[in-house]
This record gives structure tokens, sequence and C-alpha cells, in this order.
């Protein structure tokens, strides 16, 4: 596992990909808080869709920030056979940022009910988005909700920060603070 977006000292930096800006010492990046095990199941690449009550006009990438509260109810999904067969072993991270991805499209979960294979990105190489199995263990389908689909998803070492509601500005200081 990596560093998200790290230079060569290991702490995140802005380079020519366009992740985030720079404000002086710090680098801004959109972020999302999720509950565990979906925070994790996002970063592993086992979650490619997000299901939220809300959408959003924004696309580009952002931080993936596991919540720092862990219910005992999110606890006891880890061990439902589909989530602790993609999750394995060991403590799962929280408070922290633990990968980033690009968020491609946002749509109503009806359009992915109906089966059909999302086309969003083709020429990014994201390929089509379906509602297998998994997804569909991994959200909440129910009419009124939407699917943020995510592309590009990168883990990395968990990254201290404080998660807040909705779509949020994280803010990392590029230099080691003593």
């Amino acid at each position: 596992m990596k560093l998200c977006n790290s230079s060569e000292d290991g702490w995140p930096s802005t380079s020519s990909d366009g992740l985030g800006s720079m404000d002086g010492g710090n680098q801004m990046m959109k972020a999302l808080t999720l509950t565990q095990p979906w925070a994790t199941l996002v970063a592993i690449g086992a979650k490619r869709i997000e299901t939220r009550s809300w959408r959003t006009p924004y696309r580009g990438t952002m931080a993936i920030h596991a919540a720092k509260g862990f219910p005992k109810w999110a606890k006891e999904t880890c061990n439902k056979p589909e989530f602790a067969c993609e999750l394995g072993p060991g403590p799962l991270p929280v408070g922290a940022v633990i990968a980033t991805c690009r968020l491609i499209s946002c749509i109503p979960t009806r359009e992915l009910q109906e089966n059909r294979v999302i086309e969003v990105d083709y020429l990014a190489g994201c390929g089509g988005f379906v509602l297998d199995d998994h997804e569909r263990d991994f959200g909440d389908y129910s009419p009124g909700r939407w699917a943020w689909l995510l592309a590009d998803v990168k883990q990395c070492q968990p990254i201290p920060a404080k998660g807040a509601l909705s779509l949020w500005d994280w803010e990392t200081l590029t230099q080691r603070v003593p």
C-alpha cells in the first residue's frame, strides 16, 4: 500500500496530475466521509458505487475518509460473509483518509436497478458500471437515492483527518509537522 499522491518524503503533494490545488504549504481536495466498513470497501476496490440520499454536481478527484465513529451495527456488518470475504482479518482504520478516487458521475439508483450497463467514462478506461450482487450488498439502492460512480481508486496509508458531513474540503500540510 502506498501513500495517496505522495511525494518522495511520503506526504501528499501536488503534481502535474491535477490532484488538488496548492495554497501555500497546503493541498486542498474534496473529501467524502464514509462509515466503516464501506470506506475500506471503496479503498480496496470492492465497492465502485457509493449510494447517497443526495446528489452532487461535483466531478473530479476526492479523498475517501473513514469516519472516526464505528457504530456497533456497522462492526456487526463486517461479520456478514459478503463483507468478511472482502475485508479480511484485522482492524479497519478510523478517523483518517484512506484512499483517493475520481467521482465520474452521479445518477439516480433506478438507472442501475434497470440492469443497464452505465458507460460513463469509456475514454478514461473505466468501463461500464453494473449493479452486480456485490455492489447490491454494499449499498442502499432504494428509490430516490443516488449512485456516485467512482473510478481510479488509490488506497493509501491512513492519514489522520477530521471528517465532516456532506462533501467537504480536506486540507493537509505538504510538509511534515514535528
